[in-house]
């Protein structure tokens, strides 16, 4: 991988940084003291940024969350590293970002920084990739051209966080942004204030997740992950056109509903009444990977407790993102040492 800071090629040796493991000191999450930025491998102390940064100014950066998992049969292995690294360039595109890697030279950076930090258990990986800095003999203001490009990737240990005994969503009063006025099918960092006033509104109502509608009334996604409903036998999530972002950990629930539990889904709008009267709700996110909602606005998700057809989907997941299941060997990355 060979990004500098100026969007010019920067080579990557690999004696620049001397392996180092993931803090062992005490706490959640303990984040790798080494990062990937200005085109080199580097301690995390080194990896800032100037205040004049330009994503820091107006939000036009792209990111991604990627899971590494401990596998059964020992090592570490990144869980749809290509899919990941495929979406973060095509959000790049959007803000015309040059990354300056392939798919396959992401991936690589990122299994290297994970040999490097000596991770072993789970680990959470988070590249961003940025407009930096106004190229000489621009005019300052808003703009996606004439400004250089970059490129960090950080780590931390980070195991499962949600409750697997199920959580309590509201139904956010903030609206998920319209396609026509926001990228919304990109992950861009702008676009995450709307998700940070949700989940302030709904934590504050004491709750652990918002759910968003549209700007048609339709729900739309929650706040950093989509959002399944199991009516009828079958799954039923709300489509691209909903304003959602196409979660890679959607995905990967569908596809093992179809293959595993022979469980179809539906793609089409859901109202925020047939959410509620639901047999089974869920949300599924690389960070939350598959959990049951057991109460949506104060009340019951049928009997308040994780449904049959989520508890089967989270065990399956399990499987797969720890190995056990050879058919789904595609979808990880090993790490070798």
């Amino acid at each position: 991988m060979t990004v500098a800071h100026n969007g010019a090629p920067a080579q990557v040796s690999p004696a620049q940084v001397s392996p180092a493991h993931v803090s062992a000191a005490q706490g959640f999450p303990a984040v790798a003291q080494i990062a990937y930025h200005d085109g080199e491998f580097m301690p995390l102390e080194r990896a800032v940024l100037p205040v004049t940064t330009q994503a820091l100014q107006y939000g036009t950066g792209v990111f991604e969350g990627i899971r590494a998992y401990a596998q059964d049969g020992g090592g570490l292995a990144v869980f749809r590293a290509h899919d990941h690294y495929r979406r973060l360039l095509r959000s790049s595109r959007t803000l015309r970002i040059d990354v300056g890697g392939t798919v396959e030279e992401l991936c690589e950076l990122t299994a290297e920084l994970l040999r490097r930090i000596g991770a072993s258990e789970d680990t959470y990986i988070r590249p961003l990739a940025y407009k930096r800095a106004l190229l000489p003999g621009q005019k300052p203001g808003v703009g996606l051209s004439g400004v250089s490009d970059a490129l960090s990737v950080n780590a931390f240990r980070m195991g499962s966080y949600t409750d697997p005994a199920g959580i309590r969503c509201a139904i956010s009063s903030w609206r998920r942004p319209s396609s026509d006025a926001l990228p919304v099918r990109a992950k861009v960092t702008g676009g995450y204030v709307n998700n940070a006033l949700a989940v302030d509104e709904a934590r504050a109502a004491g709750c652990d997740d918002a759910i968003l509608l549209n700007s048609r009334g339709q729900v739309a996604e929650a706040s950093t992950s989509n959002v399944f409903a199991v009516i009828g036998g079958r799954l039923v999530t709300p489509p691209v056109t909903a304003d959602l972002l196409e979660g890679i950990t959607r995905d990967t629930a569908v596809t093992l509903a179809a293959d595993l539990l022979r469980t179809p889904t539906d793609f089409r709008d859901l109202g925020r009444d047939e959410l509620a009267g639901a047999d089974e709700v869920f949300l599924t996110g690389t960070g939350t990977e598959i959990v049951p909602v057991t109460e949506l606005a104060g009340r019951p998700v049928a009997g308040g407790t994780p449904g049959p057809l989520t508890t089967a989907l989270m065990s399956a997941y399990q499987d797969v993102v720890r190995g056990r299941q050879p058919r789904y060997d595609g979808w990880l990355h090993p790490v070798h040492v």
